[in-house]
């Protein structure tokens, strides 16, 4: 038996899946005073994620594995995977050195989460693709500030509850993947060549798949690197203290906002257009990148509603990447495609996160500095599809 929408299935289990993601950074205070560690460690924790996605990114995609298989049925056995290594986290690792293996583990159990999503989307509704992909991504970002959001409700919980209800979410999505099965677009015919391996390279010979996914790594520069920091910048400019329940409910409101960032650019895409709705997003993370620090410091009563309005720009943008490449690619190395983008943008992040949680403790506030130039970078690299010039007559 199917089920008569598929949208919000998929949208609901992208939301389950993905709160394993961000499930050990909602317990980062609780974890540093346990493990002693610092700041810095927490960076590390994040980017075993990162580099796990990266891994599993680049395994699916050079691989051709995205385009060999069946969509659902790779997300139901990552999100089972991811589950298990999130719930092994919680449960065994007791520092860095058993607690990274299992973080790398998760990561790399999303790359058949996330990327897979925006398949099963292109392969059920793929005329509604850029509005729907807003809505998978807005649950992504809403799934990423789940577990603060688990954390602030169950402020009580020990910090291994949080991150075993990230488990069970996962599993549910599994569970309704496996219903749901794929559509019926993007289905390979019959005696289609296989895909070689690194075919999915051509993409990039693609002039507007390649300015959409250089729109997309200077958007990856700055994105999860604010996400990981968005505690430490409250901490840092004074709204909230560190391990309270607080803490937690504001850095889900800030992350959280940007579901709604999404869906309302989903909707925009309709009369403007993907490409100048990633481009005005893109602008206004780099404007609150650069001004965060100055009204920290002269009117820092005005601080909530600029990292509200950051949280809400600095998302809006990712699932137009998506569609613009998606449109741009021959239908059957969207997968592998997508897939690899992921996983170069995912490479950047490492670098941003890195850097600014190492920083963040010394500089402070004028972290937010370190992310500027992504957003700028990104809007050069996607000027192609969004800046056309009218020609000028006599």
């Amino acid at each position: 038996m199917r089920f008569s929408s598929p949208v919000p299935v998929i949208v609901i289990a992208q939301l389950f899946g993905t709160s394993l993601w961000f499930s050990a950074n909602s317990a980062a205070g609780s974890l540093m005073q346990t493990w002693g560690i610092s700041e810095a460690d927490i960076g590390l924790l994040t980017n075993a994620v990162q580099l796990g996605f990266i891994a599993g990114t680049l395994s699916f995609s050079l691989s051709g594995l995205a385009d060999r298989f069946e969509a659902s049925r790779i997300f139901t056995a990552c999100a089972l995977f991811g589950a298990l290594f999130n719930g092994l986290f919680a449960l065994t690792a007791d520092g860095l050195s058993s607690g990274l293996p299992l973080r790398f583990a998760v990561g790399f159990c999303l790359a058949g989460v996330y990327p897979l999503g925006m398949k099963l989307v292109v392969s059920w509704v793929p005329d509604r693709a850029g509005t729907v992909l807003a809505q998978l991504v807005g649950m992504l970002t809403l799934g990423s500030a789940l577990p603060h959001g688990i954390r602030l409700t169950g402020a009580e919980w020990a910090w291994q509850s949080t991150i075993l209800v990230s488990s069970l979410l996962a599993c549910l999505a599994a569970a309704m993947i496996w219903r749901l099965g794929d559509g019926p677009y993007l289905r390979r015919s019959t005696g289609v060549p296989q895909i070689r391996l690194g075919r999915v390279l051509t993409a990039f010979t693609i002039p507007q798949f390649r300015a959409s996914a250089l729109g997309y790594f200077g958007h990856q520069w700055e994105l999860y690197a604010f996400w990981t920091l968005t505690p430490a910048l409250l901490i840092a400019s004074g709204l909230a203290t560190p391990r309270t329940p607080e803490l937690s409910g504001l850095a889900f409101m800030i992350i959280g906002i940007g579901s709604l960032g999404c869906i309302f650019g989903g909707w925009w895409s309709q009369s403007i257009g993907s490409a100048r709705v990633a481009a005005i997003a893109l602008a206004s993370s780099a404007f609150c990148c650069a001004v965060f620090p100055l009204v920290a410091t002269i009117a820092p009563s005005w601080l909530m509603a600029v990292l509200l309005f950051w949280g809400a720009a600095v998302v809006a943008d990712s699932p137009h990447f998506s569609a613009l490449s998606a449109k741009a690619c021959p239908p059957e190395i969207v997968g592998s495609a997508l897939t690899l983008q992921n996983a170069l943008g995912f490479a950047i992040t490492m670098i941003s996160i890195q850097i600014g949680t190492g920083i963040v403790e010394s500089v402070g506030i004028y972290t937010a500095w370190l992310l500027l130039p992504g957003p700028l970078l990104g809007l050069w690299g996607l000027l192609p599809l969004w800046y056309k010039p009218r020609s000028i007559t006599a």
